[in-house]
């Protein structure tokens, strides 16, 4: 387990994380996510002791992870794929980790098949595409088989194939009594990945809760509804009290209604509906309303 408490960090006087306090637990995959700036790459560099805290403390089975005596062994990361020595190969690298850790050398060739970089063993880093890279780095987070990983951005770099990979992975390592926490811009992925999601903005804990709950709670429900007389409709709706908005298609979406009353009322009012659809919020849709008042940098479109 990943336990976070009471965790702040200042740099030249701002608090970049102000108060974070979770838990990432074994056998979920726990999502990190918060807009550029929210400070989860710098939660994450405490928990692994590359950061100091200015307040709070960051633990990993009850231990702060520099009194771990086999790190490998107990946390597997990845942080930053671009930081790997070039002119090593990729099997170089694997075994200068294991060595320092005390690992067995057919973890090296183990983990290389894991990820799908056998046949690149044996080539230099510096050739190495960012995706190629991104799987070395997991390779790296693998290689000890700890009990907790940590992964930030995972799926940067990686073509369909990888991204399908990399969410078999985490859930597969999730099943196994794991603890996973892995940071990603990409909701879409999120959503088909993570089992529970930490939200933070501007360094604050914004959400802690189930990723179907946390949907449920900051996203929209609504109802689609098209009828052969759109006007009627339209008209029956609206002597109802019925909150509808005109949408493509000829559609109207409807929001604080159940689908079963809309039905009735367009059956009483002789009107044949030809689509009735509950809709509910992607969790992007969801996230962006929910931190849309912790975004650091706002583009406006021409």
């Amino acid at each position: 387990m990943i336990q976070v408490q009471g965790l702040s960090k200042e740099y030249d006087g701002t608090r970049v994380v102000d108060d974070l306090d979770f838990e990432v637990r074994p056998g979920v995959v726990t999502g990190f996510l918060g807009p550029n700036g929210a400070g989860k790459s710098t939660t994450m560099r405490m928990i692994l002791g590359l950061e100091r805290p200015t307040a709070g403390r960051t633990l990993v089975d009850g231990r702060p992870y520099a009194e771990l005596p086999d790190p490998l062994r107990r946390v597997g990361a990845l942080l930053d794929p671009q930081a790997l020595h070039g002119g090593r190969t990729a099997r170089g690298h694997l075994r200068w980790l294991a060595a320092s850790n005390a690992l067995p050398k057919r973890r090296v060739d183990e983990v290389l098949a894991q990820v799908g970089l056998t046949d690149a063993a044996d080539r230099r880093i510096r050739g190495f595409s960012l995706g190629m890279r991104q799987r070395l780095g997991v390779a790296a987070a693998l290689l000890g088989d700890p009990p907790v990983l940590m992964l930030d951005e995972p799926v940067n770099g990686l073509d369909p194939e990888g991204i399908r990979w990399i969410r078999t992975l985490l859930r597969g390592l999730a099943a196994e009594g794991r603890s996973v926490l892995v940071s990603s811009h990409l909701m879409t992925e999120m959503a088909l990945t993570a089992d529970h999601l930490v939200v933070i903005g501007r360094g604050r804990l914004l959400a802690d809760a189930a990723t179907t709950e946390f949907i449920d709670r900051h996203g929209r429900t609504r109802i689609r509804v098209r009828a052969v007389n759109p006007e009627k409709l339209s008209a029956l709706m609206r002597d109802s009290g019925l909150d509808a908005e005109p949408v493509d298609g000829g559609a109207w979406e409807v929001s604080g209604a159940e689908p079963e009353r809309l039905a009735a009322l367009a059956a009483a009012g002789g009107v044949v509906l030809y689509e009735i659809a509950v809709q509910q919020d992607s969790l992007e849709e969801a996230f962006m309303r929910m931190t849309a008042d912790s975004v650091e940098y706002r583009a406006v479109a021409a």
